[in-house]
């Protein structure tokens, strides 16, 4: 927030769970309220349940689905009244959408992949009001869900091209791009940011 601020711009912090509508609702609201307006919105809520199709719990299951494919869709249908033409929506999926090498993140990419045809219809839905709807899918990207001197580092830094995790930043300058006038031809587009581990 305090850097926000520091730029000369205004910013507020709303706490939401991404698995409750009426929370995803409210927190698009009070957005509006508190700023004015909405210009983009970027589903970046996501959480990873791993366990192979025969022991992952229902419960997993369910919130895997309710995080990373409801809450997106949700918040986007709460999102599009106030977005006008230069709107933007910006979801983050995974690189795992694509390619699964291991059998115990089916569910997971499962709702992943979701999100790549989610973005293609809203792109068709949004496209004529001038509102564009892209994905982007980070690969081992350096965060606290995935540390790259946790267990997984050094085999998911082995099945990249480059030798090496990403860095927060390099997602964000993703989105930022997404997100600017240059990539207004740009609409139900996937963006993956793996270091060439699907290559």
């Amino acid at each position: 927030m305090k850097a926000i601020e520091a730029e000369g711009r205004r910013g507020i912090a709303i706490q939401a769970d991404s698995a409750d509508a009426s929370a995803i609702e409210a927190s698009v609201q009070k957005t509006v309220e508190a700023l004015g307006g909405l210009d983009i919105l970027i589903n970046n809520a996501g959480i990873l349940r791993m366990g192979d199709v025969k022991d992952i719990s229902i419960e997993d299951i369910d919130a895997t689905l309710d995080v990373n494919v409801r809450g997106p869709i949700l918040a986007a249908k709460a999102a599009i009244p106030h977005l006008g033409a230069g709107g933007r929506i910006i979801s983050i999926g995974s690189y795992f959408a694509d390619r699964v090498p291991a059998s115990m993140l089916g569910v997971y990419s499962a709702s992943k992949s979701a999100l790549v045809a989610f973005t293609q219809g809203l792109a068709r839905e949004l496209g004529p009001q001038g509102i564009t709807a892209n994905l982007v899918q980070p690969g081992s990207i350096n965060t606290d869900m995935n540390p790259v001197d946790g267990p997984f580092g050094p085999t998911l830094k082995s099945l990249t091209a480059t030798g090496e995790y990403g860095k927060g930043e390099d997602i964000a300058q993703a989105v930022v791009f997404l997100a600017s006038a240059n990539a207004s031809y740009i609409t139900g587009a996937t963006l993956t940011v793996d270091g060439g581990a699907n290559a």
